[in-house]
Parts: C-alpha cells; sequence; structure tokens
C-alpha cells in the first residue's frame, strides 16, 4: 500500500511522458497532493478545473440512467493528454488521480495501465 506522496512520486517517475500528477477532492475541487508541474501550469487550478468535469459526467451519467461506473476520463489536447482516474475502494469515495502526459513522450495505453496499478496500490 502506498501513501498519497509515494503514489504521486511513483506516477511522475514511473510514467513516461508525465509532467505533472495530482489526488484530488472532487467533493471540494481541492487537490490533496501534486507533483510536477510549471510556472505556467498550475496543477491546483487543473485540480479545481477537472473537477467541474468529473462532476458534470457524473451528473450526465445519472441523467442518462447509466449504471456503470466510471474508470477514468481522457482529454486529448494538441500538445498534452489529461488522463483523469477514479479512485475505487479503500476510501477513495470522492477522489481521482489527475496525470498530465506530454503527448510527444507518452504511450497513453502504458499510462493508463501504470495509473490504474497506482491507484489499486494507494491507500488514504
Amino acid at each position: 500500500m502506498a501513501n498519497t506522496e509515494t503514489a504521486l512520486k511513483e506516477a511522475l517517475a514511473s510514467i513516461e511522458g508525465a509532467t505533472g500528477v495530482a489526488l484530488v477532492d472532487y467533493t471540494s475541487g481541492m487537490a490533496l497532493g501534486t507533483l510536477g508541474g510549471s510556472k505556467s501550469f498550475d496543477l491546483n487550478v487543473a485540480a479545481a478545473g477537472n473537477t467541474d468535469v468529473v462532476r458534470s459526467k457524473m451528473r450526465t451519467m445519472e441523467h442518462l440512467g447509466l449504471k456503470g461506473g466510471i474508470e477514468d476520463i481522457l482529454i486529448t489536447l494538441t500538445d498534452q493528454y489529461h488522463l483523469i482516474r477514479l479512485i475505487s475502494g479503500r476510501g477513495g469515495n470522492g477522489l481521482f488521480l489527475y496525470l498530465v502526459l506530454d503527448v510527444k513522450r507518452a504511450n497513453l495505453a502504458m499510462a493508463r495501465h501504470q495509473l490504474k496499478k497506482i491507484e489499486e496500490d494507494l491507500e488514504v
């Protein structure tokens, strides 16, 4: 089992092309931990903004009567992938991992696989 700091460090170090990662509480919009990012890319602002994405998707699923759970949400930009992975189990209700990837260096399939493994090992 990994704590928040260990999980964030593992994501940034082990996922090729990762430039930033955060653990976010989507009930409040607050980042519980961040690592990476840059002066021009504030992970706390991104965490708050992506909280709206998660809430919107959950509302839409509810209106449509969809019963399945969200595993992850992918946003593709011209130079970045933004991967949102909802935390399941072990007290993770209301939390998600947010990963920013450089399109030129990232392998999206491997990033999803590795982030799932990190999420499974995370203890919050």
